[in-house]
């Protein structure tokens, strides 16, 4: 089957090639011949070329018929005027800021003619309020110290870095083209829950080591957590953060599992899974049950890694149990140095569709949410807080920033910059780029050096558009950013600032029960540290 799947992709090069070989033998006996000799010819010569360059994985993939999409996108504006004349327009994020990266990650011009392609008078329309006395930023290097007083490694961390995306549900070359970026860009590359791989040891770029239900490179023969093997992954130099997973937004409350056919033995390397055998990633973890079980784990991890930053992710789901875990934090005094929050809007290569489209709290309402409830116990000042979500533009990292974030994760954006083009075959193994996919010549289009310095181009050129944004709007960081420089418009003739929407609540308010809470005090009440289920 793999090598029919091959003669497939490679069937118009071979037909030309064919075609040609029998114009020249009908030239012969017609000089007419010769003109369609001389067309075929030149495909063929045009295929053999596509195999070879590095710039265009879809090419090196799909030789000649490739350019068929270049040929599209050549007359995509028209072809998109249509669409937005007869209401049938795509979803606008998989267009712009699709295109956007692109652009920003191959260093081409990014700008365009003809003004704003929203609908300013929908609702949910957000915008930037800007300064009549905007300020030039010289400095686009932004960055965030990660690590409380209990961390004796903190962690500078980029503003902007590559989101959790596991070896196994991308390909070697797309790992190693990420974390090479990574290195050449100086930002943070996740592992995902796949561990880490020798690709990510390739790339020399700094790494956040996830460590999910799975417990991959901390995994005992049984599937619980080994601390002996969590402590040789975490020594690693390239690890400067670990992060407990708890949920991702894409699909939170569910597992997964790899079948046995699909583990390769650079993904049991990575994992510490033996081949021949299913490997279970369960809903929920095995090492705690409880929030107090939880924090003494995370103390553990810090302690076990000699000191580097540990917090965890999740995407908010019953918020009352958010508040059970920052209890807990509050009874042991063992605060996490960092929280990623993740919103159900979030990717993934494979998941039920009612888990990504109705399951888990939106990032904007559950970056909020942490961020004011960390303000009510008294704990901000110990906690960063990392969001992930459809976060692929500067003015996105603003909007986040702005909610309550101190740096921002993005998979989509760093995908797009590898070649992604989203065809949604993650989970055949048939990804016409090779950024998903385990199959080696499928992968072979994507090429290391090439993309790895377009994923360079993308993290520099969107951080130097966030302090663009900044300074339009008179700041001298980005991370000034409060919910009151931005607007949303939430009907035709109705418009409120960020203030109203996403408020910050008081400092300490859950403690000394002072403040507007918006249910935030009932909530409190209810949750307990002892255990994620509601007080009676």
């Amino acid at each position: 089957m793999k090598h029919l799947a091959t003669l497939d992709r490679y069937a118009t090069l071979f037909g030309c090639a064919l075609i040609a070989i029998l114009c020249l033998v009908a030239s012969l006996w017609s000089g007419w011949m010769l003109i369609p000799l001389v067309i075929f010819v030149a495909l063929t010569l045009l295929g053999f070329h596509d195999l070879r360059q590095t710039s265009h994985s879809i090419l090196r993939n799909y030789p000649v018929m490739g350019h068929m999409r270049f040929l599209f996108e050549g007359v995509r504006p028209e072809i998109r005027q249509y669409l937005i004349e007869s209401d049938q327009d795509e979803e606008p994020f998989s267009r712009d800021s699709r295109a956007l990266v692109y652009q920003r990650a191959k260093g081409v011009e990014d700008k365009r003619p003809f003004g704003t392609r929203k609908r300013v008078y929908d609702a949910g329309y957000s915008w930037l309020t800007h300064s009549i006395a905007p300020k030039h930023l010289d400095n686009s290097d932004f960055r965030v110290r990660i690590g409380n007083p209990a961390c004796s490694q903190p962690y500078d961390a980029s503003l902007y870095n590559i989101s959790a995306m596991s070896f196994g549900s991308l390909s070697a070359n797309a790992i190693q083209a990420l974390n090479t970026g990574a290195k050449l860009g100086g930002f943070a590359h996740d592992t995902g829950e796949g561990s880490v791989s020798r690709y990510h040891k390739a790339g020399g770029g700094d790494l956040i080591y996830q460590v999910a239900s799975g417990y991959f490179g901390a995994r005992a023969a049984d599937g619980t957590f080994d601390r002996d093997k969590f402590r040789e992954t975490a020594s690693l130099d390239q690890i400067k953060m670990i992060e407990l997973k708890l949920s991702q937004g894409a699909k939170p409350g569910h597992g997964g599992m790899l079948p046995a056919s699909k583990i390769s033995p650079e993904i049991a390397e990575a994992r510490g899974i033996p081949m021949g055998i299913d490997c279970v990633s369960p809903a929920g973890h095995s090492a705690f049950s409880t929030p107090l079980e939880m924090m003494r784990f995370i103390g553990d991890l810090r302690d076990l890694s000699g000191g580097k930053p540990v917090g965890f992710k999740l995407c908010i789901g019953h918020r009352r149990e958010f508040m059970c875990i920052v209890k807990a934090m509050l009874e042991t005094g063992i605060v996490p140095d960092f929280i990623v929050v993740d919103g159900t809007e979030g990717g993934t290569g494979a998941a039920p569709l009612e888990f990504s489209n109705h399951v888990g709290m939106p990032m904007n309402e559950g970056l909020t949410f942490v961020h004011n409830t960390l303000l009510g116990a008294g704990l901000r000042d110990q906690v960063k807080i990392g969001a992930a979500g459809k976060i692929t533009s500067a003015f996105d990292i603003a909007r986040a920033l702005a909610l309550g974030a101190d740096w921002c994760n993005a998979a989509r954006g760093f995908m797009f910059a590898i070649g992604c083009i989203q065809a949604q075959a993650c989970h055949t193994n048939h990804c016409p780029v090779g950024v998903a996919t385990q199959d080696p010549l499928r992968q072979r289009a994507l090429d290391v050096g090439d993309k790895s310095l377009r994923v360079a181009r993308f993290h520099t050129n969107t951080l130097k558009a966030l302090g663009e944004m900044a300074g339009a709007a008179g700041l001298d960081d980005p991370r000034a950013f409060l919910p009151r420089h931005f607007m949303t418009r939430q009907s035709d003739n109705q418009m409120v600032t960020g203030d109203e929407a996403f408020p910050y609540m008081p400092a300490g308010f859950l403690i000394n029960g002072s403040g507007d809470d918006k249910g935030y005090t009932e909530r409190w009440a209810r949750a307990d540290a002892a255990s994620f289920s509601p007080k009676d």
